[in-house]
């Protein structure tokens, strides 16, 4: 991890990525290239794990289904994501793909998926938009939408 700091005035940015939760060592990390090819295949199920504002107002991968890990109004961990993610797989040997933002969210819930029972989880590193550079702007140093994949926005 670099951190660039600024002027006395101006805050502290972390690039390339912030600190996040440990990686299970059974969930599988994709780059959003990686993670492009592999919903090709019909049998991965593609979830974009970030609230519904994010997922409709910023834009979204074409084939994700929304369910979100956190969101409005109090942002508290979806007591029933386990439960919505299985009704939408059908079971838990089918390869799930989760994206968030920036990587970070879809760790904490591919690994609560595993420790569910869930056997094939994937998380696309750099998430959607990717992380911040030093003006706090998205989508300008990596993710899905800097790497030029197919995206729609409402």
């Amino acid at each position: 991890m670099s951190i660039a700091k600024q002027k006395a005035h101006e805050p502290i940015y972390t690039l390339p990525s912030a600190p996040h939760s440990p990686v299970d060592p059974q969930l599988h990390e994709v780059t959003p290239d990686e993670a492009f090819r592999l919903v090709s295949n019909p049998d991965f199920v593609f979830i974009d794990i970030r609230s519904g504002a994010e997922h409709f107002f910023v834009g979204c991968p074409p084939q994700a289904i929304n369910i979100p890990w956190q969101d409005a109004p109090d942002f508290e961990i979806n007591p029933d994501f386990v439960q919505e993610v299985l009704e939408v797989v059908k079971r838990k040997d089918r390869p799930v793909l989760l994206i968030c933002r920036s990587g970070h969210r879809s760790i904490d819930a591919g690994n609560l998926l595993i420790q569910e029972g869930f056997q094939l989880v994937y998380h696309v590193l750099e998430g959607f938009e990717g992380d911040q550079d030093n003006h706090q702007h998205r989508s300008s140093i990596n993710g899905w939408r800097f790497r030029g994949l197919p995206w729609i926005q409402c």
